[in-house]
């Protein structure tokens, strides 16, 4: 239990020694540089509960405090604020244990906790991974590494959308235009060589619609009457037949598209500990279906078509089964859960990372598997984000107006290359040395700049200047790191043993900020936000600078003080990359 987890369990256990009344929450904040204190109680929100002057609560509580917590010393009130001032040993004590846990902030799995499945990417067969991905695959591993630091078994998942009619348009298109052309033969990426083809099967129809258009047919005529179109239909049920001839291409286009993704998911830093395939999924909840109508959670129309009534919760009715008896998205998505408990009996809970275009669809899916009795279901969280905007407008896959994963990696690196060379960073290092930074850093800037947001919000990414040595930036922190391995290096004195001193302000400043990280993990978990560790990480930097400059670490003269500040710098280092690792972020030992 940190500091500010005491004082609150004492300032609600005074409230009410002293007033007969609970008080839910305890609202804090950092006490004013004009006043003396390290943390201070706000005392307005108290009124609610108990009328009365705020000072002379403050002052009631202020002496309940000091009389109960050793580490308080003293207080002071000023209006509705009570500054509470804590003790140099408790700061000094609470860093000597901090700095022999080498994985400060990190809490082990329970072997009889249940384990949580994070599904991301989910991407489709007939085209490469964009940017839209990017945010989508930084989001899903950040969140998984999160929940796994704060106690949890994680699963990493992801469903591949391998079939349907979107597949079948890039596999006619390489039929008609392919010429027998493969990755091997072109020199491209699987994934790339499959997306070219989807576009020219929506520039070959767009032909078409033009002709039969001009020939007299209406454009809604024209768009289904489209020749390309109905073969792509054709190949569609062919596939879904089983035809020998259909499924080998499938099978192999899908394979060069799968080589693909693998080499982008490397060079992007994530990975998947389980797969999940539509084809082989789709059928999946039919029976689930049946169940249901029998427990009355669903019922049959006169078509045959079978539904869910969810308008008593504030929602509308939802087809599960169409009248013709195949299923709809929505059964294989109750299916696909249902399967994967039963894969992994361990999990307790699943994330869904999915855009916010969907939010309404997981409502709907998650309510319904409430419904059919599920104890897992009130476990389901929609990790719903916004969507990443660019200065020149919206992607759409179809036209080829995609921001490419791959070459968006490539222009990061690129970015970082020509603004180091520009600020004369990297004298000294070999051309392998600084390849291997420029991609640090680059990815470190990309990976920043989009999980600092809030998932929740809609991002307009700047390749240029995510790539910056200052402000709230990948490579302001990664140089931040790196300055601290340099002091590091050059300690050459033994820095191992414990030590007491008086604190100087800026030391204490650090420490505050370092007492908060094991929180900020859990409360990163708590609220599926990689954003809150990313930006505490940003603040630690901003404090350990401010640290950096006011006093001294290798040319303080007295012994005592200089190991206690080599380290807390290196404990400021440790604590950065392992929030880093936590966003997938890796940090340079030398910059």
């Amino acid at each position: 239990m940190n500091i500010q987890n005491t004082i609150e369990t004492k300032v609600k256990e005074g409230f009410l020694a002293l007033y007969n009344v609970e008080i839910p929450t305890v609202e804090f904040q950092a006490t004013r540089k004009e006043f003396e204190g390290d943390i201070t109680v706000v005392v307005f929100p108290m009124l609610r509960y108990k009328k009365g002057n705020p000072i002379q609560i403050g002052e009631d509580l202020g002496k309940y405090v000091v009389s109960t917590i050793p580490e308080i010393t003293n207080y002071n009130v000023v209006k509705g604020f009570l500054n509470l001032v804590i003790d140099d040993a408790f700061y000094t004590n609470f860093f000597n244990a901090m700095y022999a846990d080498e994985s400060f902030g990190i809490v082990s799995p329970k072997a009889d906790e249940k384990a949580v499945m994070v599904e991301y990417s989910s991407p489709n067969t007939n085209k490469p991974l964009h940017l839209g991905h990017v945010r989508n695959n930084l989001l899903g591993y950040s969140v998984a590494e999160i929940i796994k630091a704060a106690g949890k078994k994680v699963y990493k998942t992801q469903i591949i959308n391998d079939r349907g009619i979107h597949i079948c348009k890039s596999m006619l298109a390489w039929e008609k235009f392919g010429n027998g052309e493969t990755p091997a033969s072109t020199g491209l990426k699987g994934d790339k060589l499959v997306g070219n083809y989807y576009v020219k099967f929506d520039q070959e129809y767009k032909k078409e619609i033009s002709q039969l258009i001009a020939a007299g047919k209406t454009e809604e005529e024209a768009k289904k009457e489209a020749p390309l179109l109905i073969e792509a239909q054709e190949m569609l049920q062919k596939w879904e037949a089983g035809d020998e001839k259909v499924v080998s291409l499938w099978k192999t286009m899908n394979n060069w598209v799968y080589n693909g993704f693998d080499v982008t998911y490397k060079n992007m830093g994530v990975n998947f500990d389980t797969l999940y395939y539509e084809s082989d999924t789709y059928l999946l909840g039919k029976d689930v279906v049946a169940q249901g109508l029998e427990k009355g959670v669903f019922y049959k129309k006169e078509d045959g078509s079978v539904w869910c009534d969810l308008t008593g919760d504030g929602l509308d009715e939802k087809i599960v089964l169409r009248s013709d008896g195949t299923a709809v998205y929505m059964t294989q998505d109750i299916g696909t859960a249902i399967q994967r408990v039963k894969d992994f009996p361990d999990v307790g809970g699943m994330v869904y990372t999915v855009g916010n275009e969907q939010d309404y669809h997981f409502q709907v899916l998650f309510l319904i598997l409430k419904k059919l009795g599920f104890d897992w279901a009130k476990q389901l969280h929609h990790l719903s984000y916004g969507m990443v905007d660019l200065p020149s407008g919206k992607m759409k896959s179809r036209e080829g107006t995609v921001v490419d994963a791959d070459d968006l990696m490539v222009e990061m690196t690129t970015t970082a290359k020509e603004i180091s060379e520009e600020l004369g960073k990297l004298d000294g290092y070999s051309d392998e040395e600084k390849a291997e930074l420029y991609k640090t850093i680059g990815l470190g800037a990309l990976k920043y700049f989009v999980l600092k947001v809030d998932p929740k919000k809609r991002i307009l990414f700047d390749p240029k200047s995510s790539v910056d040595f200052q402000g709230n930036t990948g490579p302001f922190i990664q140089y931040t790191y790196a300055r601290i391995q340099s002091i590091i290096r050059k300690a050459d004195f033994d820095y191992s043993k414990q030590v007491s001193i008086e604190l100087h302000e800026k030391e204490k400043e650090l420490l505050k900020q370092l007492e908060l990280f094991p929180e900020t993990v859990q409360q990163a978990a708590t609220n599926y936000s990689p954003a809150i560790i990313a930006n505490y990480t940003y603040d630690l930097v901003k404090e350990f600078n401010s640290f950096y400059q006011n006093v001294h670490i290798l040319g303080e003269d007295n012994q005592d003080k200089k190991v206690f500040r080599v380290q807390l710098s290196k404990k400021v280092a440790d604590t950065i990359k392992q929030a880093f690792s936590l966003l997938g972020i890796q940090v340079p030992e030398r910059m």
